[in-house]
């Protein structure tokens, strides 16, 4: 995908690889793990229900920071189902999971990017029907399955996925010191007028995909073909960009001050002054917003959502199980899918995750919501390049380890 043209299918790679985000703890999946503390058990052992009979247990393997109890809770009772959620923190996590048998464990699942994709490809999960999801009616445009290709497949049509959340891995930086211009572009954070005074995440794919943009760019070969016949892809970078990439990476160190772990210690390296930019997922971003709203905080920050080179982003979504088969289940799996999504319960989502919708819910937001969550900024998402797994993990992992011994 090059950025500027609508995503579609087709790009991603077959080698799956971690792909967790930045949050409070290791990744922004954790963000509210209080949310769902005490709330709902994780499934303690699968079980074997007839194909035609209703079922009473809906079992999910998804991110911890989605659940919304007062939710769930109202869904049991009109549906006579318990809920039963199993977590986990990054995609190859929840991949193993339903490779190793667990297409017979789960009913619906929860993946990133073109994580479905490959679901699909490997026939771990199935075809939904959004006549019987009517709250996709909500959804903003771009992520509607005539524009968001990547939950569609090319040979049949069908849809076999519904997108819920989406964001960036753009840049958050300090407004008072940084002018608009240098955020405007990943050159930022490599910048030797601003050494000492960088961050980056502790994760290594996204590192090395977003300089592999800007090395890819400086070289010339972002729109140049590509030795697979596919469209630019940071995730699939060749050899000659992988050593660039190393190199800028080497380069990149002593410009660092540290390369934080989760959400709070980010916001208080960027609260202080120590650091002046960082990528993320704008989570730091909002918090520090709210508490200069608030007059806690002096400092203005801005975020740059994608950067000029292009950025990295992904799409959060609701998938069902390819052991679910026709008939009750999968009705009671859409049905619930149609729950998570409507416009009440995504912004609820919204207001407790952090992240941007797909859903349209300015109509239940206020201004300063509708800007904090990006509602107007979907557009956007077409100069993102989705998450995906790295072309070669082994080769990624070398480019960091040579990386952190230099």
């Amino acid at each position: 995908m090059k950025p500027h043209e609508p995503i579609s299918a087709g790009v991603s790679q077959d080698t799956p690889d971690s792909t967790p985000r930045a949050g409070l703890s290791v990744g922004r999946r954790t963000v509210l793990k209080t949310i769902a503390a005490g709330a709902v058990a994780s499934l303690a052992a699968p079980y074997i229900r007839p194909a035609s009979a209703a079922p009473t247990q809906l079992r999910a393997l998804m991110w911890e920071g989605y659940l919304l109890p007062d939710v769930i809770a109202a869904f049991e009772e009109k549906h006579g189902v318990t809920f039963s959620p199993t977590f986990f923190d990054g995609n190859s996590e929840a991949y193993n999971k339903l490779r190793v048998g667990g297409t017979k464990d789960f009913d619906l699942v929860q993946a990133d990017g073109f994580w479905p994709s490959l679901y699909f490809r490997e026939k771990l999960i199935r075809t939904v029907d959004y006549a019987k999801i009517p709250a996709t009616q909500h959804l903003f445009p771009v992520f509607k399955p005539a524009e968001f290709k990547l939950l569609t497949d090319a040979t049949t049509g069908s849809d076999f996925g519904v997108p819920f959340c989406w964001g960036s891995y753009g840049t958050t930086y300090n407004a008072d010191v940084v002018p608009a211009e240098k955020a405007a572009s990943i050159e930022l954070l490599f910048d030797p007028a601003y050494a000492g005074r960088l961050s980056t995440s502790a994760r290594f794919e996204e590192n090395i995909a977003l300089a592999g943009i800007l090395v890819a760019t400086r070289m010339g070969t972002i729109d140049k073909p590509r030795p697979n016949g596919k469209p630019f892809n940071p995730y699939d970078l060749t050899d000659e960009e992988l050593a660039g990439v190393e190199k800028l990476l080497i380069e990149q160190k002593p410009l660092l001050l540290t390369r934080y772990q989760d959400n709070a210690t980010l916001a208080q390296l960027l609260e202080s002054g120590a650091i002046v930019a960082a990528p993320e997922f704008a989570q730091t971003y909002r918090l520090l917003l709210a508490k200069k709203a608030k007059g806690e905080i002096d400092t203005t920050f801005a975020h740059t959502l994608v950067p000029k080179e292009g950025g990295l982003g992904w799409v959060d979504t609701w998938l069902v199980s390819s052991g679910v088969p026709d008939g009750a289940t999968l009705d009671v799996c859409q049905s619930f899918i149609d729950t998570m999504i409507t416009p009440e319960t995504m912004k609820k989502v919204a207001l407790a995750s952090g992240c941007s919708t797909t859903i349209d819910i300015r109509a239940l937001s206020t201004p300063e919501e509708q800007a904090l969550y990006l509602m107007d900024r979907t557009g956007e998402l077409s100069k993102m390049y989705m998450f995906d797994q790295p072309s070669s993990t082994e080769k990624w992992e070398r480019v960091w380890s040579r990386m952190q011994a230099a």
